[in-house]
């Protein structure tokens, strides 16, 4: 008995080490946004010695951060709801329609997870560019309104649900949208949750993409901006810094709002370890 409770608090010695040291970059990152710009190089201290928030003032008021912010929120809120939309529409149709060829559109999707992204930037590109989206919302959202994942992950919650629900349905008249839409969805929250974090996560962060569609100042989102600090002899570091610091705020508000759903959708869509 003895023996089991020094295990259990060196395991939560333990966790609770890595858990600091992997929150050890993020402090610096913060505070090294209070930094002056001349206090960076070569002061190894992680506490600034005179706090400023000159670096915030210089990102709010001195670049187009502001429009960098609402180009990236209003593609990644776009593209999440979207793929919310198309991922469980077609991860129902696969979990519970049966239609020729079902099992092999499953596959070729599946497959298309291993394909790497480098592969189809210059298609995507060729493409967009053939439509007239490049240097527009259009081209930031359309060509992400669906992903595999995303139809993987909620047609693993679909098969997990009990069928008899949506066989009461039929019996009494229900079309297989209606069962969808008014039965089906509103068990599916935590699974939606978690493809919403996923899908934003990933659209927000989104730098190779963007800086292919994109090559006006006025349409970059957040990751180009930023990288816009980073020059060939130099980098403003304390500027980048804050920037930093605002571009992870809404991720993390984000996924402290969706965390009990977020977990149970990971749990219950077969995606745990």
């Amino acid at each position: 008995m003895r023996g089991s409770k020094i295990i259990k608090v060196l395991s939560y010695a333990l966790l609770i080490f890595m858990a600091l040291l992997m929150f050890l970059p993020f402090f610096w990152t913060i505070s090294t946004s209070f930094k002056a710009a001349g206090n960076v190089i070569g002061n190894n201290s992680l506490f600034p010695a005179n706090p400023t928030l000159e670096a915030y003032r210089t990102v709010l008021f001195e670049v187009p951060f502001p429009r960098w912010f609402l180009n990236s929120f209003i593609v990644a809120a776009l593209v999440t709801i979207l793929n919310l939309i198309f991922d469980s529409m077609a991860g129902y149709a696969l979990a519970r329609l049966r239609f020729p060829g079902s099992k092999t559109i499953f596959l070729i999707i599946l497959g298309s997870m291993m394909v790497p992204a480098q592969v189809t930037m210059i298609p995507v590109f060729k493409i967009l560019q053939g439509m007239g989206m490049v240097d527009t919302y259009r081209g930031l959202i359309v060509p992400f309104m669906a992903s595999a994942f995303g139809i993987f992950l909620m047609k693993q919650f679909f098969e997990s649900l009990p069928r008899e629900l949506e066989e009461a349905a039929m019996m009494d008249g229900c079309s297989h949208f209606r069962i969808f839409w008014q039965i089906i969805l509103p068990l599916s929250s935590p699974a939606l949750a978690a493809l919403a974090i996923f899908t934003f996560l990933a659209s927000w962060n989104s730098f190779m993409m963007p800086l292919i569609i994109v090559s006006v100042p006025e349409m970059y989102t957040l990751p180009l901006g930023i990288a816009m600090f980073k020059q060939q002899y130099s980098t403003n570091w304390t500027v980048l810094m804050a920037a930093s610091v605002l571009i992870t705020l809404p991720v993390a508000v984000l996924y402290l709002f969706f965390q009990r759903w977020f977990i149970e959708g990971i749990s219950f869509s077969g995606l745990k370890g």
